[in-house]
């Protein structure tokens, strides 16, 4: 049996059993991010063959702890991922909790790996990486055409790639320069797009996307071969063709850490970049202010004769 097969038994035998699971996914705004959580869940059962919610009495923290141990030891999970399975884990307990199926939650006792945020941030790449990238001649061609609009639209508006995904035609305002942008948590925020950007897009809607389209397209602005949405893996893929100068590959995070990175050195304030991000939380966008300083320090000692 296929490893999603497994997973989507464990589903059904434990996950379907769950008093009212609805509610328990309740705050959980995202549709990726319910079933993230459910996967993450279905994982920990089948590692401990968890069949029932009955079943989860048995574990306590040393369980969890080994499991934690696994993801990152043995399989090389990263610090933010086993950070989302045990959060998934955990409110799951908190709801079992609530319904008298378990009597406490082993989770709570044991400590998150931390994420080193800054080491996150070596996605970034310079202003004149930047425009070496933007500035390259691009393919005349409809997927040429798309390609840079995807290139030019994620690096002026800062878009995730699950944005730029599901960007729709009727969210681009063309006119005015600005799109319209459906951000984690079901947030909708509205960004400006500087004038290569909408050159690029409005070259792509009037010339490449007619072509891409088909009778039965979805309304997204990014069409694939076959006409249907792009994914974005098919996003990744595309961005891979355009290496920086160091021979690192695009990728479309880097897109949105160069966005805010560039924005704070050119004297943007915070809480403005915060609300081009759609973040929630200042600190979040704080995050940036540490690569700023770094680089300027950087250039610092370089260049001043006495740094």
């Amino acid at each position: 049996m296929s490893r999603s097969a497994t997973l989507q038994r464990v589903s059904v035998d434990v996950l379907a059993a769950i008093p009212e699971e609805e509610v328990w996914l309740a705050s959980r705004k995202s549709a990726r991010t319910r079933r993230a959580y459910r996967t993450d869940v279905a994982l920990f059962c089948r590692t401990f063959n968890i069949t029932s919610p009955e079943e989860l009495r048995k574990i306590d923290h040393r369980a969890v702890m080994a499991w934690e141990r696994l993801m990152r030891e043995e399989e090389g999970k990263e610090a933010t991922t086993v950070r989302r399975r045990l959060a998934a884990l955990s409110s799951l307990f908190t709801h079992l909790v609530k319904f008298g199926v378990v009597e406490q939650n082993p989770v709570r006792e044991v400590e998150r790996p931390a994420v080193n945020r800054r080491e996150g941030m070596t996605l970034a790449f310079s202003q004149k990486q930047a425009r070496r990238i933007l500035d390259a001649p691009a393919e005349e061609t409809v997927h040429g055409l798309r390609d840079r609009a995807i290139l030019e639209t994620m690096y002026s508006a800062g878009l995730r790639v699950s944005e730029c995904c599901g960007l729709r035609v009727s969210d681009c305002d063309v006119a005015r320069g600005f799109v319209t942008v459906l951000g984690k948590g079901a947030k909708i925020r509205r960004v400006p797009l500087g004038e290569p950007a909408l050159d690029a897009l409005r070259g792509y809607l009037t010339e490449a996307r007619p072509e891409l389209a088909r009778d039965d397209s979805p309304d997204v602005v990014f069409l694939n071969r076959r006409g249907g949405a792009l994914g974005t893996r098919d996003v990744r893929r595309i961005l891979a063709a355009f290496p920086l100068g160091d021979g690192r590959q695009l990728h479309p995070h880097a897109l949105r850490h160069a966005y805010a990175t560039h924005l704070l050195e050119g004297g943007a304030d915070l809480r403005v970049v915060q609300e081009l991000l759609g973040h929630a939380d200042l600190a979040t966008t704080q995050i940036y202010t540490h690569l700023t300083r770094d680089r300027l320090r950087a250039v610092y000692e370089a260049s001043h004769p006495r740094a």
